[in-house]
């Protein structure tokens, strides 16, 4: 599970995180929206290791990224884009990283497989649509098959092909007692793949619960949405 509690982070005199936490759990997807600017890049850098709080906590299993014993296998995390050089066929771009990882290479059909690429793994990168992009970046966060995903816009730009991979997929992991944890500003596309649902605004939580509880008397969660985000 992923906890994250109390985090600020400030950039010169600017609070770019006040106060932040919540929890996302096993078996369900919780969904991290907020707008543009909001503060979720920010609090999903801090957990991966990629940046510093000056306060709180952002632990995977009760430790912090850096701390983790292997995490390749316990963290699968998409936050721009693949990282694949165009020159590069997919499959070549997950054998250098599942080298790099120390994960076998049998791994590699299984992941292009398992995110519908197994019949462009010979292509190159750089031929890849975007949609295609956005899956082998997936099938990279999944070659050390972890426990853990985060996620971060991965529907933004897609067609809807693509999203209904993605929400298929997510519910299946989640559905398999896994924790998926993802940001998006797309309330529509969210309200049918989430779970849980945390609001975040200007660097606070403004709201957290269940889709049901946080949509509340509104008619969808896009309106809910609005409605927080504009007091």
């Amino acid at each position: 599970m992923i906890t994250i509690d109390g985090l600020v982070k400030r950039r010169g005199k600017t609070e770019i995180l006040s106060g932040v936490g919540f929890q996302a759990l096993p078996g369900r997807v919780t969904g991290f929206l907020g707008p543009n600017g909001a503060g979720k890049s920010s609090t999903l850098r801090i957990l991966l290791g990629l940046d510093r709080a000056q306060q709180g906590t952002a632990l995977v299993n009760g430790v912090p990224f850096v701390s983790l014993a292997d995490p390749v296998r316990t963290v699968g995390a998409v936050l721009d884009g693949s990282g694949a050089h165009r020159s590069r066929t997919g499959r070549a771009h997950l054998r250098w990283v599942a080298r790099s990882a120390g994960l076998p290479l049998s791994r590699i059909d299984e992941v292009l497989e398992l995110v519908g690429l197994a019949d462009a793994g010979s292509k190159r990168v750089g031929r890849y649509s975007l949609g295609m992009g956005r899956r082998l970046a997936l099938a990279t966060a999944l070659l050390g098959d972890p426990p853990v995903l985060v996620l971060d816009e991965p529907l933004n730009g897609l067609d809807p092909e693509g999203i209904r991979f993605i929400r298929t997929f997510l519910r299946e992991r989640a559905e398999s007692g896994r924790t998926v944890l993802l940001s998006s500003h797309l309330m529509g596309e969210l309200a049918e793949t989430v779970d849980d649902v945390v609001v975040i605004d200007r660097g606070r939580i403004v709201a957290q619960g269940t889709l049901a509880e946080v949509t509340g008397a509104h008619r969808s969660l896009e309106e809910a949405f609005f409605a927080l985000v504009s007091r």
